[in-house]
């Protein structure tokens, strides 16, 4: 999802927001004929994400800007570590440097969470996806650094997948006069075979009116360890079994190994703290 051309589109919008009218500090202050290098500079240990949209922020502020990183996206990397150096007229690195830390620093400490994340859970077999809880304008950036710390992806959005919650269950029962077994049947019939339909329950007698329709994801919201294990023995591989609430690096590992398929979490991305990367700036000559 993080193409070329949403990089540039959103890129080019930050950029315009933070120099709308031009730097006036380093106008002012540096030389036009000024040359620098910079470093990206790691001050904590962590998972980089985002090298892409880092020289974008450089390039698109100046095309005379040349950037070399020395990391890939989803490599682990210590404190102190360089992680891509900026060349260019002074005037135009100093211009994109808040705009590309503010990427970088955000997609690294993403990555870095999710990588965490991924960590306690490697001896299962449970998979770790973010949320639809992302930063508006952001969804395909904080997906991508998802995926950078080894996590994966939950539906992009309202329009990949059926996924039906408590709420939506009210009203079509309520409207439809029919079981939540026969609606969600007639909601399967109408569906193409590519689409993926997911129900959501938060009580375990839920679970199989819910399965009797034919569902491919059912996902226990906000269960205890124990019904976790007791829904999972009931699903018995009939549909993917996601767990969701209450998830974080405290609890996530007990979760994985309830034998759930799918652990979501919108800590990933909604409450996490941008990594500490710093550039570095040495002039080379004036």
């Amino acid at each position: 999802m993080l193409t070329r051309q949403t990089i540039h589109d959103v890129v080019r919008a930050a950029l315009a927001e933070d120099a709308p009218w031009g730097d006036l500090t380093s106008e002012l202050l540096i030389p036009e004929t000024a040359y620098a290098t910079a470093r990206l500079s790691a001050r904590e240990p962590g998972t980089f994400s985002g090298g892409a949209v880092f020289a974008a922020a450089m390039t698109l502020t100046d095309p005379a800007i040349e950037v070399d990183l020395a990391v890939a996206d989803g490599d682990a990397f210590e404190a102190g570590d360089t992680l891509a150096t900026v060349s260019g007229p002074a005037r135009s690195v100093l211009q994109g440097e808040r705009v590309a830390l503010n990427f970088v620093q955000r997609m690294s400490g993403i990555a870095t969470l999710t990588a965490s994340f991924v960590a306690e859970v490697a001896h299962t077999s449970a998979r770790i996806v973010d949320t639809r809880k992302t930063t508006p304008g952001l969804r395909a950036f904080e997906r991508h650094a998802v995926r950078s710390g080894g996590g994966h992806n939950h539906r992009y959005s309202l329009s990949d997948a059926v996924m039906a919650k408590d709420n939506h269950l009210a009203i079509l029962t309520a409207q439809s006069g029919l079981s939540v077994t026969d609606a969600l049947r007639r909601v399967r019939s109408e569906l193409s075979h590519t689409t993926h339909l997911e129900v959501e329950v938060d009580r375990i007698d839920q679970i199989e009116p819910v399965l009797a329709a034919g569902v491919d994801t059912i996902m226990l919201d906000n269960f205890t360890l124990d019904e976790l294990r007791e829904g999972v023995a009931i699903v018995g591989g009939r549909a993917i079994v996601e767990a969701s609430g209450n998830v974080s690096l405290a609890t996530v590992r007990d979760i994985a190994e309830t034998g759930v398929d799918v652990i979501s979490s919108g800590a990933l991305t909604h409450s996490v703290r941008s990594l500490d990367l710093g550039l570095d700036v040495v002039l080379e000559n004036a």
